[in-house]
Protein backbone atom coordinates (compact mmCIF):
# COMPACT_ATOMS: atom_id res chain seq x y z
CA UNK A 1 0.00 0.00 0.00
CA UNK A 2 2.85 2.39 0.72
CA UNK A 3 4.39 1.84 -2.71
CA UNK A 4 1.11 2.59 -4.44
CA UNK A 5 0.74 5.85 -2.47
CA UNK A 6 4.24 6.93 -3.42
CA UNK A 7 3.65 6.16 -7.06
CA UNK A 8 0.42 8.15 -7.01
CA UNK A 9 2.17 11.21 -5.57
CA UNK A 10 4.92 10.97 -8.10
CA UNK A 11 2.44 10.52 -10.90
CA UNK A 12 0.43 13.51 -9.72
CA UNK A 13 3.55 15.62 -9.45
CA UNK A 14 4.65 14.65 -12.92
CA UNK A 15 1.23 15.48 -14.34
CA UNK A 16 1.29 18.90 -12.66
CA UNK A 17 4.77 19.63 -13.96
CA UNK A 18 3.70 18.57 -17.43
CA UNK A 19 0.68 20.83 -17.34
CA UNK A 20 2.82 23.72 -16.11
CA UNK A 21 5.34 23.19 -18.91
CA UNK A 22 2.50 23.02 -21.40
CA UNK A 23 1.06 26.31 -20.14
CA UNK A 24 4.44 28.02 -20.29
CA UNK A 25 5.00 26.63 -23.77
CA UNK A 26 1.60 27.83 -24.97
CA UNK A 27 2.14 31.26 -23.38
CA UNK A 28 5.46 31.67 -25.15
CA UNK A 29 4.02 30.71 -28.53
CA UNK A 30 0.77 32.71 -28.56
CA UNK A 31 1.27 35.74 -26.31
CA UNK A 32 3.03 38.71 -27.99
CA UNK A 33 5.85 40.29 -26.11
CA UNK A 34 5.72 43.94 -25.08
CA UNK A 35 8.13 45.00 -27.79
CA UNK A 36 6.15 43.45 -30.63
CA UNK A 37 2.89 44.79 -29.19
CA UNK A 38 4.44 48.24 -29.00
CA UNK A 39 5.43 47.99 -32.64
CA UNK A 40 1.97 46.80 -33.60
CA UNK A 41 0.35 49.80 -31.93
CA UNK A 42 2.86 51.96 -33.77
CA UNK A 43 4.20 54.99 -31.97
CA UNK A 44 5.58 57.79 -34.08
CA UNK A 45 9.20 56.77 -33.62
CA UNK A 46 8.46 53.09 -34.29
CA UNK A 47 6.56 53.91 -37.47
CA UNK A 48 9.42 56.02 -38.69
CA UNK A 49 11.84 53.15 -38.13
CA UNK A 50 9.53 50.60 -39.70
CA UNK A 51 9.05 52.78 -42.75
CA UNK A 52 12.66 52.21 -43.71
CA UNK A 53 12.37 48.40 -43.57
CA UNK A 54 11.11 46.12 -46.35
CA UNK A 55 7.53 44.99 -46.24
CA UNK A 56 8.48 41.44 -45.20
CA UNK A 57 10.38 42.81 -42.21
CA UNK A 58 7.46 44.87 -41.01
CA UNK A 59 4.83 42.16 -41.23
CA UNK A 60 7.06 39.68 -39.31
CA UNK A 61 7.07 42.01 -36.29
CA UNK A 62 3.30 41.79 -35.80
CA UNK A 63 1.92 38.70 -34.02
CA UNK A 64 -0.75 36.77 -35.83
CA UNK A 65 -3.66 34.69 -34.47
CA UNK A 66 -4.24 32.77 -37.68
CA UNK A 67 -5.36 29.18 -36.87
CA UNK A 68 -2.72 27.73 -39.22
CA UNK A 69 0.04 29.34 -37.18
CA UNK A 70 -0.92 28.05 -33.73
CA UNK A 71 2.05 25.68 -33.65
CA UNK A 72 5.28 27.07 -32.35
CA UNK A 73 8.05 26.16 -34.75
CA UNK A 74 11.49 25.66 -33.31
CA UNK A 75 14.21 27.45 -35.21
CA UNK A 76 17.89 26.57 -34.95
CA UNK A 77 20.07 29.32 -33.60
CA UNK A 78 22.14 30.98 -36.26
CA UNK A 79 24.05 34.15 -36.92
CA UNK A 80 21.90 37.31 -36.69
CA UNK A 81 22.75 38.17 -40.28
CA UNK A 82 21.56 34.82 -41.61
CA UNK A 83 18.45 35.08 -39.47
CA UNK A 84 17.65 38.47 -40.99
CA UNK A 85 18.12 37.08 -44.47
CA UNK A 86 15.79 34.17 -43.75
CA UNK A 87 13.13 36.59 -42.53
CA UNK A 88 13.35 38.68 -45.67
CA UNK A 89 12.03 35.80 -47.77
CA UNK A 90 8.28 36.14 -48.26
CA UNK A 91 6.13 33.24 -47.09
CA UNK A 92 2.98 31.97 -48.73
CA UNK A 93 -0.12 33.28 -47.05
CA UNK A 94 -3.32 31.41 -46.47
CA UNK A 95 -6.44 32.48 -48.33
CA UNK A 96 -8.39 32.95 -45.12
CA UNK A 97 -7.49 36.13 -43.21
CA UNK A 98 -8.70 37.40 -39.94
CA UNK A 99 -9.82 41.01 -39.53
CA UNK A 100 -7.00 41.57 -37.10
CA UNK A 101 -4.42 40.63 -39.73
CA UNK A 102 -5.94 43.02 -42.27
CA UNK A 103 -6.03 45.90 -39.78
CA UNK A 104 -2.46 45.20 -38.70
CA UNK A 105 -1.21 45.29 -42.26
CA UNK A 106 -2.86 48.65 -42.85
CA UNK A 107 -1.43 50.17 -39.69
CA UNK A 108 2.16 49.10 -40.25
CA UNK A 109 3.81 51.33 -42.88
CA UNK A 110 5.63 49.55 -45.64
CA UNK A 111 7.29 52.41 -47.48
CA UNK A 112 8.84 55.74 -46.61
CA UNK A 113 6.84 58.92 -47.22
CA UNK A 114 7.05 59.97 -50.87
CA UNK A 115 9.13 63.03 -51.65
CA UNK A 116 7.10 65.78 -53.29
CA UNK A 117 8.45 66.89 -56.67
CA UNK A 118 10.32 70.17 -56.63
CA UNK A 119 9.42 73.01 -58.92
CA UNK A 120 11.49 73.05 -62.10
CA UNK A 121 14.06 75.84 -62.25
CA UNK A 122 13.29 78.91 -64.28
CA UNK A 123 14.36 78.66 -67.91
CA UNK A 124 16.68 81.68 -68.07
CA UNK A 125 18.08 80.63 -71.45
CA UNK A 126 14.57 80.54 -72.90
CA UNK A 127 13.90 83.90 -71.28
CA UNK A 128 16.92 85.41 -73.01
CA UNK A 129 15.83 83.94 -76.34
CA UNK A 130 12.33 85.40 -76.04
CA UNK A 131 13.10 88.66 -74.25
CA UNK A 132 12.91 90.68 -77.46
CA UNK A 133 9.21 89.84 -77.73
CA UNK A 134 8.01 93.01 -76.02
CA UNK A 135 4.71 93.77 -77.71
CA UNK A 136 1.62 91.86 -76.57
CA UNK A 137 -1.96 92.57 -77.47
CA UNK A 138 -4.19 94.46 -75.05
CA UNK A 139 -7.20 92.21 -74.50
CA UNK A 140 -9.21 94.48 -72.17
CA UNK A 141 -8.79 98.26 -72.33
CA UNK A 142 -10.28 101.24 -70.53
CA UNK A 143 -10.13 103.97 -73.17
CA UNK A 144 -12.14 106.52 -71.19
CA UNK A 145 -10.39 106.06 -67.88
CA UNK A 146 -8.21 109.16 -68.13
CA UNK A 147 -10.72 111.53 -69.73
CA UNK A 148 -10.77 115.07 -68.34
CA UNK A 149 -8.52 116.31 -65.57
CA UNK A 150 -6.90 113.41 -63.72
CA UNK A 151 -4.91 114.21 -60.62
CA UNK A 152 -3.86 110.70 -59.53
CA UNK A 153 -4.07 107.26 -61.09
CA UNK A 154 -3.92 104.36 -58.60
CA UNK A 155 -2.39 101.34 -60.36
CA UNK A 156 -2.38 97.88 -58.75
CA UNK A 157 -0.64 94.74 -59.98
CA UNK A 158 -3.03 91.81 -59.70
CA UNK A 159 -3.77 88.33 -61.04
CA UNK A 160 -7.02 86.91 -62.36
CA UNK A 161 -7.78 84.78 -59.29
CA UNK A 162 -7.39 87.65 -56.78
CA UNK A 163 -10.91 89.01 -57.09
CA UNK A 164 -11.25 89.40 -53.31
CA UNK A 165 -8.15 91.58 -53.12
CA UNK A 166 -9.38 93.78 -55.95
CA UNK A 167 -12.73 94.15 -54.22
CA UNK A 168 -11.25 95.23 -50.89
CA UNK A 169 -9.04 97.77 -52.69
CA UNK A 170 -12.07 99.13 -54.58
CA UNK A 171 -13.99 99.63 -51.36
CA UNK A 172 -11.17 101.01 -49.21
CA UNK A 173 -8.04 102.95 -50.13
CA UNK A 174 -8.29 102.41 -53.90
CA UNK A 175 -11.81 103.69 -54.47
CA UNK A 176 -12.28 106.24 -57.20
CA UNK A 177 -13.47 109.69 -56.19
CA UNK A 178 -13.19 113.44 -56.30
CA UNK A 179 -11.20 115.65 -53.98
CA UNK A 180 -12.80 118.67 -52.36
CA UNK A 181 -11.01 120.98 -54.76
CA UNK A 182 -12.34 119.04 -57.77
CA UNK A 183 -9.28 116.90 -58.49
CA UNK A 184 -10.07 113.30 -59.43
CA UNK A 185 -8.55 109.97 -58.38
CA UNK A 186 -9.07 106.84 -60.51
CA UNK A 187 -7.96 103.21 -60.32
CA UNK A 188 -6.82 100.46 -62.70
CA UNK A 189 -5.70 96.86 -62.15
CA UNK A 190 -2.94 95.33 -64.28
CA UNK A 191 -3.37 91.67 -65.27
CA UNK A 192 -1.95 89.05 -67.60
CA UNK A 193 -3.33 85.74 -68.82
CA UNK A 194 -3.29 83.07 -66.07
CA UNK A 195 -0.87 80.25 -66.85
CA UNK A 196 -3.05 77.60 -65.18
CA UNK A 197 -6.35 78.28 -66.92
CA UNK A 198 -7.99 75.13 -65.56
CA UNK A 199 -7.71 76.48 -61.99
CA UNK A 200 -10.09 79.32 -62.92
CA UNK A 201 -12.67 78.11 -65.44
CA UNK A 202 -14.18 80.79 -67.69
CA UNK A 203 -11.55 83.24 -66.48
CA UNK A 204 -11.84 85.35 -69.62
CA UNK A 205 -15.61 85.76 -69.25
CA UNK A 206 -15.26 86.53 -65.57
CA UNK A 207 -12.69 89.26 -66.23
CA UNK A 208 -14.80 90.66 -69.06
CA UNK A 209 -17.81 90.89 -66.76
CA UNK A 210 -15.68 92.40 -63.99
CA UNK A 211 -14.35 94.99 -66.42
CA UNK A 212 -17.89 95.79 -67.60
CA UNK A 213 -19.04 96.21 -63.98
CA UNK A 214 -16.18 98.24 -62.53
CA UNK A 215 -14.35 99.64 -65.59
CA UNK A 216 -10.87 99.24 -64.10
CA UNK A 217 -9.28 96.13 -65.70
CA UNK A 218 -6.30 96.23 -68.05
CA UNK A 219 -5.49 92.76 -69.45
CA UNK A 220 -2.60 91.86 -71.76
CA UNK A 221 -1.98 88.67 -73.71
CA UNK A 222 1.12 87.39 -71.86
CA UNK A 223 1.45 84.77 -69.12
CA UNK A 224 0.96 86.30 -65.70
CA UNK A 225 4.08 84.94 -63.99
CA UNK A 226 6.58 86.38 -61.55
CA UNK A 227 9.29 87.01 -64.11
CA UNK A 228 6.76 88.50 -66.54
CA UNK A 229 6.02 91.35 -64.16
CA UNK A 230 8.56 93.29 -66.19
CA UNK A 231 6.25 92.98 -69.19
CA UNK A 232 3.43 94.27 -67.03
CA UNK A 233 5.61 97.27 -66.19
CA UNK A 234 6.55 98.11 -69.77
CA UNK A 235 3.04 97.66 -71.16
CA UNK A 236 1.51 99.82 -68.46
CA UNK A 237 3.97 102.62 -69.19
CA UNK A 238 3.12 102.35 -72.88
CA UNK A 239 -0.56 102.57 -72.00
CA UNK A 240 0.07 105.68 -69.88
CA UNK A 241 2.03 107.30 -72.69
CA UNK A 242 -0.71 106.59 -75.24
CA UNK A 243 -4.02 106.62 -73.32
CA UNK A 244 -3.33 108.47 -70.06
CA UNK A 245 -0.74 111.10 -70.88
CA UNK A 246 -2.68 113.77 -68.99
CA UNK A 247 -2.30 112.14 -65.58
CA UNK A 248 -0.43 114.28 -63.06
CA UNK A 249 0.67 111.65 -60.52
CA UNK A 250 0.67 107.85 -60.39
CA UNK A 251 0.70 105.51 -57.43
CA UNK A 252 1.72 101.99 -58.40
CA UNK A 253 1.70 99.05 -56.00
CA UNK A 254 0.57 95.54 -55.13
CA UNK A 255 -2.88 94.34 -54.14
CA UNK A 256 -1.70 93.19 -50.69
CA UNK A 257 -0.69 96.63 -49.43
CA UNK A 258 -2.49 99.17 -47.31
CA UNK A 259 -2.18 102.71 -48.64
CA UNK A 260 -2.98 105.79 -46.60
CA UNK A 261 -4.12 107.85 -49.55
CA UNK A 262 -4.57 110.96 -47.39
CA UNK A 263 -0.88 111.04 -46.51
CA UNK A 264 0.18 110.55 -50.12
CA UNK A 265 -2.00 113.44 -51.23
CA UNK A 266 -0.50 115.56 -48.47
CA UNK A 267 3.00 114.64 -49.67
CA UNK A 268 2.14 115.59 -53.25
CA UNK A 269 0.82 119.00 -52.24
CA UNK A 270 3.09 121.56 -53.84
CA UNK A 271 4.77 119.05 -56.17
CA UNK A 272 4.80 119.89 -59.87
CA UNK A 273 3.49 117.15 -62.20
CA UNK A 274 5.67 118.36 -65.07
CA UNK A 275 8.86 117.70 -63.08
CA UNK A 276 10.59 114.41 -62.31
CA UNK A 277 9.40 112.73 -59.12
CA UNK A 278 9.89 109.16 -57.93
CA UNK A 279 9.33 108.38 -54.23
CA UNK A 280 9.19 105.06 -52.40
CA UNK A 281 11.09 102.57 -50.28
CA UNK A 282 14.40 102.80 -52.12
CA UNK A 283 16.93 99.98 -51.89
CA UNK A 284 20.55 100.95 -52.38
CA UNK A 285 23.61 98.76 -53.02
CA UNK A 286 21.63 95.55 -53.43
CA UNK A 287 23.51 92.55 -54.83
CA UNK A 288 22.18 89.90 -57.20
CA UNK A 289 21.18 86.70 -55.45
CA UNK A 290 23.14 83.73 -56.78
CA UNK A 291 21.47 81.13 -54.53
CA UNK A 292 19.41 78.85 -56.75
CA UNK A 293 16.81 78.15 -54.08
CA UNK A 294 15.87 81.83 -53.86
CA UNK A 295 12.84 83.27 -55.62
CA UNK A 296 15.05 86.13 -56.85
CA UNK A 297 17.89 83.96 -58.14
CA UNK A 298 19.63 85.48 -61.16
CA UNK A 299 22.60 83.67 -62.79
CA UNK A 300 25.68 85.54 -63.86
CA UNK A 301 25.05 85.03 -67.57
CA UNK A 302 21.82 87.02 -67.16
CA UNK A 303 23.32 89.81 -65.02
CA UNK A 304 27.08 89.82 -64.69
CA UNK A 305 27.52 92.92 -62.53
CA UNK A 306 27.93 92.69 -58.77
CA UNK A 307 25.52 95.49 -57.81
CA UNK A 308 22.00 96.54 -58.76
CA UNK A 309 21.14 100.18 -59.39
CA UNK A 310 19.00 101.91 -56.78
CA UNK A 311 15.39 100.84 -57.13
CA UNK A 312 12.08 101.07 -55.29
CA UNK A 313 10.40 98.14 -53.57
CA UNK A 314 7.51 97.02 -55.74
CA UNK A 315 5.00 97.13 -52.90
CA UNK A 316 4.26 100.75 -53.72
CA UNK A 317 5.77 103.98 -55.01
CA UNK A 318 4.67 107.35 -56.38
CA UNK A 319 5.87 109.06 -59.54
CA UNK A 320 4.84 112.07 -61.55
CA UNK A 321 3.17 111.75 -64.93
CA UNK A 322 6.20 113.43 -66.48
CA UNK A 323 8.53 110.75 -65.07
CA UNK A 324 6.18 107.97 -66.20
CA UNK A 325 6.20 109.23 -69.79
CA UNK A 326 9.99 109.43 -69.76
CA UNK A 327 10.23 105.93 -68.32
CA UNK A 328 8.04 104.64 -71.14
CA UNK A 329 10.68 105.53 -73.69
CA UNK A 330 13.61 104.38 -71.56
CA UNK A 331 12.07 100.96 -70.90
CA UNK A 332 11.97 100.32 -74.64
CA UNK A 333 15.72 100.89 -74.80
CA UNK A 334 16.87 99.04 -71.70
CA UNK A 335 17.32 95.28 -72.02
CA UNK A 336 14.55 93.40 -70.27
CA UNK A 337 15.38 92.04 -66.82
CA UNK A 338 13.24 89.36 -65.08
CA UNK A 339 12.86 91.26 -61.77
CA UNK A 340 10.57 94.21 -62.43
CA UNK A 341 11.68 96.37 -59.46
CA UNK A 342 15.32 96.21 -60.53
CA UNK A 343 14.38 96.73 -64.17
CA UNK A 344 12.57 99.95 -63.31
CA UNK A 345 15.66 101.07 -61.40
CA UNK A 346 17.69 100.48 -64.58
CA UNK A 347 15.24 102.64 -66.51
CA UNK A 348 15.47 105.40 -63.89
CA UNK A 349 19.24 105.31 -64.19
CA UNK A 350 18.88 105.54 -67.97
CA UNK A 351 16.93 108.83 -67.77
CA UNK A 352 19.10 110.19 -64.95
CA UNK A 353 16.40 110.28 -62.24
CA UNK A 354 17.51 109.52 -58.69
CA UNK A 355 14.66 107.96 -56.69
CA UNK A 356 13.86 109.50 -53.32
CA UNK A 357 13.36 107.44 -50.18
CA UNK A 358 10.49 108.16 -47.79
CA UNK A 359 10.10 106.61 -44.33
CA UNK A 360 6.37 106.22 -44.79
CA UNK A 361 6.74 103.54 -47.48
CA UNK A 362 7.03 100.13 -45.79
CA UNK A 363 7.18 97.77 -48.75
CA UNK A 364 8.83 95.07 -46.63
CA UNK A 365 6.14 95.23 -43.97
CA UNK A 366 6.52 96.46 -40.41
CA UNK A 367 9.13 94.80 -38.22
CA UNK A 368 8.67 95.01 -34.46
CA UNK A 369 11.81 96.72 -33.10
CA UNK A 370 13.94 94.89 -30.55
CA UNK A 371 13.94 98.01 -28.36
CA UNK A 372 10.13 97.86 -28.05
CA UNK A 373 9.08 94.18 -28.27
CA UNK A 374 5.61 94.92 -26.85
CA UNK A 375 4.77 97.61 -29.42
CA UNK A 376 1.55 96.82 -31.28
CA UNK A 377 2.52 97.33 -34.92
CA UNK A 378 -1.10 96.96 -36.07
CA UNK A 379 -2.11 100.04 -34.08
CA UNK A 380 -4.17 102.38 -36.30
CA UNK A 381 -2.43 105.34 -34.70
CA UNK A 382 0.84 104.09 -36.13
CA UNK A 383 -0.63 103.40 -39.58
CA UNK A 384 -2.01 106.92 -39.49
CA UNK A 385 1.54 108.22 -39.86
CA UNK A 386 2.55 105.87 -42.72
CA UNK A 387 1.76 105.79 -46.43
CA UNK A 388 2.28 102.25 -47.73
CA UNK A 389 2.50 99.03 -45.70
CA UNK A 390 3.10 95.74 -47.51
CA UNK A 391 1.96 92.15 -46.84
CA UNK A 392 -1.52 92.60 -45.40
CA UNK A 393 -4.40 90.18 -45.79
CA UNK A 394 -7.84 91.14 -47.08
CA UNK A 395 -9.42 91.32 -43.57
CA UNK A 396 -6.49 93.37 -42.28
CA UNK A 397 -6.84 95.92 -45.07
CA UNK A 398 -10.56 96.21 -44.46
CA UNK A 399 -10.09 96.49 -40.69
CA UNK A 400 -7.36 99.11 -40.87
CA UNK A 401 -9.36 101.24 -43.29
CA UNK A 402 -12.36 101.29 -40.96
CA UNK A 403 -10.24 101.88 -37.87
CA UNK A 404 -8.48 104.85 -39.43
CA UNK A 405 -11.79 106.39 -40.56
CA UNK A 406 -13.51 105.91 -37.23
CA UNK A 407 -14.54 109.38 -35.98
CA UNK A 408 -13.89 108.22 -32.40
CA UNK A 409 -10.27 107.31 -33.09
CA UNK A 410 -8.07 109.00 -30.49
CA UNK A 411 -4.28 109.07 -30.77
CA UNK A 412 -1.55 110.73 -28.75
CA UNK A 413 -0.74 112.94 -31.70
CA UNK A 414 -3.70 115.03 -32.81
CA UNK A 415 -1.99 116.25 -35.96
CA UNK A 416 -4.25 115.55 -38.93
CA UNK A 417 -2.50 113.86 -41.85
CA UNK A 418 -4.11 116.27 -44.33
CA UNK A 419 -5.29 119.86 -43.79
CA UNK A 420 -8.56 119.25 -45.64
CA UNK A 421 -11.28 116.61 -45.44
CA UNK A 422 -11.24 113.94 -48.14
CA UNK A 423 -14.21 113.74 -50.48
CA UNK A 424 -15.34 110.52 -52.22
CA UNK A 425 -18.15 111.03 -54.74
CA UNK A 426 -19.91 113.67 -52.70
CA UNK A 427 -19.26 112.09 -49.29
CA UNK A 428 -16.85 113.98 -47.04
CA UNK A 429 -14.84 112.03 -44.51
CA UNK A 430 -13.86 114.33 -41.66
CA UNK A 431 -10.35 114.37 -40.27
CA UNK A 432 -9.73 112.97 -36.84
CA UNK A 433 -7.81 115.94 -35.46
CA UNK A 434 -9.08 119.38 -34.45
CA UNK A 435 -7.32 122.51 -35.61
CA UNK A 436 -7.36 124.21 -32.22
CA UNK A 437 -5.54 121.25 -30.66
CA UNK A 438 -2.67 121.14 -33.13
CA UNK A 439 0.21 121.61 -30.75
CA UNK A 440 3.72 120.26 -30.71
CA UNK A 441 3.40 116.79 -29.24
CA UNK A 442 6.12 114.18 -28.96
CA UNK A 443 4.84 111.18 -30.90
CA UNK A 444 4.99 107.75 -29.27
CA UNK A 445 5.04 106.01 -32.65
CA UNK A 446 8.14 107.29 -34.37
CA UNK A 447 8.78 105.69 -37.75
CA UNK A 448 12.54 106.04 -37.23
CA UNK A 449 12.59 103.30 -34.59
CA UNK A 450 11.73 100.63 -37.16
CA UNK A 451 14.10 98.69 -39.34
CA UNK A 452 15.46 100.55 -42.31
CA UNK A 453 15.99 98.74 -45.59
Amino acid sequence: MRRIHIKGDVLCTLIMLGLLCLLLYAHQCFTPTWDTWHLEQGSTSSRALLGALPESHVTKLVPSTHPDKTKCQSEPQSHPKSKLQSKSKPKTKSRSKSKKDEGTKKVAPTKAAPVLPTQPPFDFEGYLRDKDNRDFRLLIDQPGKCSGELYMLITIKSVAADFERRQVVRHTWGREGVLQDGQTVKTVFLLGVPRNKTALPLWDRLLAYESHTFGDILLWDFDDTFFNLTLKETHFLQWVNGSCSNVQFIFKGDADVYVNIDNILQMLKGQKPDKDLFVGDIIHHARPIRRRSSKYFVPEFVYGQTMYPSYAGGGGFVMSGHTARRLSGACQQVELFPIDDVFLGMCLKRIGVKPSRHEGFRTFGIVRPSAAPHLQVFDPCFYRELMVVHSLTVPQIWLMWNLLHDPQLSCHSNLAPTPWPFKWRGKVLGTTGQKDSETTVEQDYDVTVFVKH
